[in-house]
């Protein structure tokens, strides 16, 4: 496993994990085969959005005893008293949910008590007028829960929650698709989802992904919005190329999923390349670096990627990203404009005079 550190929390995640989804639809037996598998091969990262009931004491009786080596997401907003996934911002409701999936989860605390599923202005109102966000932070307080998450799907409203100071933790929907305004979920366009990465990133908030694989959509042609699959491991590379993303959560139905999610581990470099999509991503996408690395290896040594991110991090304040710029082996003005990267790039980027605006910007 490959493991990212929480800027915030110090916490050693590691960059695949399980999305709960679907896994409560199998066996016990099936699922406690997944979950045994993930455990023995270093995911340590689960989230609890799942879509019934059943996956509470299927994870408990599987992953019980090993708790203290995991983190768990768990969402103060999502109600499973029918056996399915219901949305709540009922206070008693919610405090029941707690206290029930603690107890089928065999914990007695949460590591990120989630701010859970805001997609509107109004859901947000109601979570604090409902006394939802106080119970919360009291929660916070008392030590059950260590720290505070959000998920939606909604930049804009996600931006003013963060705002706030209160999150820690972000969950997010990344894939092509809905970076690409294709798909449900597809809400804020390219650039502003990519300035909720770079914020995220700035300002140390981790990012846990979901839909990796926008709900198995990018993996058929017949399925897919650009009429092309991909493969699961492209799409885990996707996201975890993206700034601020410290775990990829595919749902994971049985063990054969979690062995094809942990197949990312040991993908070669062509395996993980995602370039096909900047022949199909829309035009206005094209000309923005998104630090897939796709034009190394360059003749002379930089590591191209890194010094975009670093620059449009430190263009959007964050303090640490020149620093970081600094420590590089070869800065942007060890270019020596052969031109390599810009017909490599499969996003069209000029990137030899983006290094020449990356010098005047850093002084080297």
């Amino acid at each position: 496993m490959e493991y990212r550190i929480h800027p915030k929390t110090g916490d050693k995640i590691g960059v695949v994990g399980i999305g709960t989804g679907p896994i409560f639809d199998t066996t016990e037996q099936e699922a406690a085969a997944a979950l045994t598998y993930a455990y023995e091969h270093g995911v340590n990262y689960l989230d609890f959005a799942t879509a019934g009931a059943g996956t509470f004491p299927y994870v408990g009786a599987a992953l019980g005893s090993v708790r203290r080596e995991l983190f768990y997401q768990i969402h103060f907003g999502a109600n499973y008293e029918s056996g399915e996934y219901g949305w709540t911002t009922n206070l008693d409701t919610i405090k029941r949910q707690v206290d029930w999936q603690l107890k089928e989860l065999r914990t007695d605390y949460i590591d990120f008590g989630m701010i859970h599923c805001l997609d509107e202005e109004r859901d947000w109102r109601a979570y604090q007028k409902n006394g939802v966000l106080d119970y919360l932070l009291e929660m916070k307080k008392s030590g059950v829960v260590r720290h505070i998450g959000l998920s939606s799907h909604t930049p804009e409203l996600i931006q003013k929650i963060l705002d706030t100071g209160l999150v820690e933790q972000l969950m997010f929907s990344i894939n092509p698709a809905y970076d690409y305004q294709h798909g449900e979920f597809a809400i804020g366009s390219a650039s502003e989802r990519m300035k909720l990465y770079q914020r995220c990133e700035a300002e140390g908030i981790g990012i846990s992904v979901m839909k990796p694989y926008s709900a198995g959509q990018l993996l058929s042609a017949q399925t897919s919005p650009f009429g092309r699959a991909l493969t699961k491991v492209q799409c885990l590379q996707y996201a975890l190329d993206k700034p601020g993303v410290l775990t990829v959560l595919p749902g994971i139905r049985n063990l054969e999923d979690m062995k094809e999610a942990l197949a990312w581990l040991d993908a070669s470099p062509e395996e993980r390349d995602y370039s096909v999509l900047g022949t199909f991503t829309p035009k206005d996408v094209t000309g923005t670096c998104v630090y897939c690395n796709h034009c190394a290896p360059c003749p002379a040594g930089l590591n191209i990627g890194l010094i975009n991110k670093y620059y449009d991090l430190a263009k959007i304040g964050d303090a640490m990203a020149a620093d970081h710029y600094g420590k590089l082996t070869k800065h942007a003005s060890d270019c020596v404009s052969c031109g390599h990267c810009d017909r490599r790039c499969p996003f069209h980027v000029a990137q030899s005079d983006r290094m020449k605006e990356i010098v005047e910007y850093f002084g080297r």
